[in-house]
């Protein structure tokens, strides 16, 4: 898949040094939300990830991962995920990361505006989430971005790697809301 700066490009081993690079670049950022990123700081775990993520791909398992590399330089920015919650409605939640020198330059909007497209177009989605935690305002800033409607708080209902109690927000589109706002 691409958007016009970038490509989303399934999981690979060849692309597995650089996702490392960019977890180690912003693992201070990362680890305040994300409980994987300690585990993640390993050529070992790269390769053990990737692996796992290759599978997935595969499979149509789990989680699709996409690598999301700037199509200028090559660079590896991040990753964007479409989670199967589940595959009889279909319903799917999108879950991301970017590397901390890409901040500010719209490329998660970016990235999830086109996998939010490919959902609906190709997967045949009939909701789409995604959750953050209720103090991450950089992932909610762009859940609003792509025109995801605020759905609700759960309150109490993570623990953030820092071991304190947070709440979750919820943020949907649905077929209905594809149909009126589009993409």
């Amino acid at each position: 898949m691409e958007t016009p700066r970038l490509k989303l490009l399934p999981p690979s081993l060849d692309r597995a040094p650089m996702m490392l690079e960019a977890i180690l670049e912003s693992q201070n950022e990362l680890a305040v939300y994300l409980p994987w990123v300690p585990h993640a700081l390993t050529e070992g775990a790269s390769i053990e990830n990737t692996n796992q993520a290759i599978a997935n791909f595969e499979a149509f398992e789990g989680e699709l991962r996409y690598s999301i590399i700037e199509k200028a330089t090559g660079r590896f920015v991040g990753a964007v995920g479409l989670l199967i919650r589940d595959k009889t409605v279909p319903y799917f939640e999108i879950g991301y990361w970017l590397r901390t020198s890409a901040y500010g330059c719209g490329y998660m909007t970016e990235a999830v505006e086109r996998l939010t497209a490919y959902a609906f177009e190709e997967l045949h989605a009939n909701r789409v989430e995604i959750t953050a935690a209720e103090q991450n305002t950089q992932s909610r800033a762009v859940a609003e971005r792509c025109g995801f409607e605020f759905e609700c708080l759960k309150k109490n209902e993570r623990r953030l790697p820092s071991g304190e109690l947070g709440h979750t927000v919820v943020y949907s589109k649905t077929t209905p809301d594809v149909v009126k706002r589009g993409c």
